[in-house]
């Protein structure tokens, strides 16, 4: 096995019981692409916890909950408990894929649940994200209301009221008005399966209004100082930089950015191919000089050599260097913004996006050409990004005359 151990990593693998199992485990993260050092450090700290873990020789057999007891004793300093928390859980993938992770026992009400997802998928034909956000408005309806063991069929329309009062506290209209929807449909569905005693999906939900909440998009400066303040030594600083410049000048979203490959790039006709996961669709977008450069130095300076690791543009800048998940840019975007001490490090990363579609508009670019770049079908779908900021209705004010003495001035 062809791996670059310390001494004394060595040493602490052939005095341990659980040699065979340190073995195994190198190899797995040999093929999962971790470097020598990573693999160094994950041992040494499985070779720390293992007496804890499994007093014989043979491969052990665990459940979650041991794993998270035992590595979560390493809790001082800070860092030690960040870096053992790491290795649980590149340790409990590496036993899910040898088949000796035990399951947790069932939740209360899975079998339910269950049921109702296949009844989201296959009858209202919902996607993944949907079904999840209705998957999570049930479980707290079941966890708040149901935790004394009453059954279901015993909830009543008071309960539901209690409910929804106490999930407005916690939410905005907004999210609240999506999770009433959720409710409603899965106490019709519940009503139809004869779950209930009575139909209770006469729900009222918050009012909001299109265009009522402020501006999103984030001051141009802002922007600029976001960019200019990332750091290009080192391999994340150059990533991000793409990512982030990528979103506020193209408007991508951030599926879209992680999905970005090698031949995305159209260099002989500088043009930018971008797949739009949203609406299956293929958008050409035209790379000016200055994102030219940006993303040449960025493969020179980061991807040069290893193109034939992955053809994904953009990684993960830490083992495993796998392709980028679309949460990802989110936690990027706050990142980069806290180190730039921007007021805005707690927004969301579509602020970029919104921010692009200001620009346009302020620059005179109509809404269907906004909507096309954006991968909108419809006007409202545009319109959400298009809110009228302070700055420009001054621009559209007529003065109010003053009065002197009684008459105008």
């Amino acid at each position: 096995m062809n791996v670059d151990l310390r001494p004394s990593t060595c040493r602490m693998i052939g005095e341990s019981p659980a040699t065979a199992e340190a073995w195994a485990f190198i190899q797995w993260l040999q093929a999962e692409r971790y470097t020598d050092y990573t693999i160094d450090c994950h041992i040494r700290r499985l070779l720390f916890v293992m007496p804890r873990l499994s007093a014989s020789a043979s491969p052990p057999v665990l459940r979650p909950a041991e794993l998270v007891a035992v590595f979560g004793r390493e809790r001082h300093p800070r860092a030690r408990f960040f870096n053992f928390s790491g290795t649980r859980r590149v340790y409990t993938r590496f036993l899910r894929a040898q088949g000796r992770l035990v399951p947790e026992p069932p939740q209360p009400n899975a079998d339910l649940l269950h049921r109702y997802d296949a009844y989201l998928t296959e009858v209202r034909g919902l996607s993944v994200s949907a079904r999840v956000h209705h998957g999570l408005t049930l479980r707290a309806l079941l966890a708040s209301v149901l935790s004394s063991g009453r059954s279901l069929r015993c909830l009543s329309r008071e309960d539901v009221e209690r409910f929804i009062l106490a999930r407005g506290q916690r939410v905005t209209r907004h999210t609240l008005q999506h999770e009433v929807a959720h409710l409603r449909a899965f106490l019709r569905y519940a009503y139809d399966e004869g779950l209930l005693r009575e139909r209770l999906d006469g729900l009222d939900t918050p009012r909001t209004y299109r265009g009522e909440l402020p501006p999103r998009a984030l001051p141009w400066r802002h922007v600029r100082q976001l960019l200019r303040s990332i750091d290009r030594h080192s391999r994340a600083g150059w990533r991000d930089l793409c990512i982030l410049h990528l979103i506020a000048y193209y408007g991508l979203r951030p599926s879209e950015v992680v999905a970005l490959r090698f031949d995305s790039i159209d260099w002989e006709w500088q043009v930018l191919h971008v797949y739009q996961c949203k609406t299956r669709s293929a958008l050409t977008l035209p790379l000016d000089r200055r994102t030219q450069r940006l993303l040449r130095e960025y493969l020179q300076q980061v991807r040069d050599g290893d193109a034939s690791a992955s053809p994904m543009l953009f990684l993960r800048a830490r083992c495993p260097y796998v392709p980028l998940e679309r949460t990802a840019v989110g936690d990027i975007f706050r990142k980069r913004m806290h180190e730039a001490g921007l007021p805005d490090c707690a927004k969301h990363v579509y602020r970029l996006r919104h921010t692009f579609a200001m620009r346009l508009l302020s620059r005179g670019v109509g809404m269907k050409a906004i909507g096309d770049v954006l991968g909108h079908h419809s006007f409202f779908g545009t319109s959400a990004y298009l809110r009228l900021d302070v700055a420009m209705l001054r621009g559209v004010a007529l003065e109010i005359p003053l009065r002197v003495g009684g008459r105008h001035a």
